[in-house]
């Protein structure tokens, strides 16, 4: 079955917005950790400076990228894209 990407449906589909983040890295840290931080604690993580962030859409992980200064903003080039996994049925 295909769907008319000029359809009502496809429009208002496309048109739903979802929650996008950028992770640089993530690591499991015990909440004595967390409770005990204050202004100008530092939390380490085991990734190089230079390995690709992930982009994330509704917390799935969508593509990778690198870090891009946009006048005094922050951005990410897309590098790779990942391919959706197939729908359950």
């Amino acid at each position: 079955m295909s769907v008319d990407p000029n359809s009502n449906y496809s429009r208002a589909v496309l048109s739903i917005q979802t929650p996008v983040c950028v992770t640089l890295a993530r690591k499991s840290v015990s909440l004595a950790n967390i409770v005990n931080l204050v202004p100008g604690a530092m939390l380490t993580f085991d990734v190089h400076c230079d390995q690709p962030l992930t982009l994330e859409a509704g917390g799935s992980p969508i593509a990778t990228g690198e870090t891009v200064k946009i006048g005094d903003k922050f951005g990410i080039r897309i590098r790779e894209v990942f391919t959706p996994p197939p729908a359950k049925k």
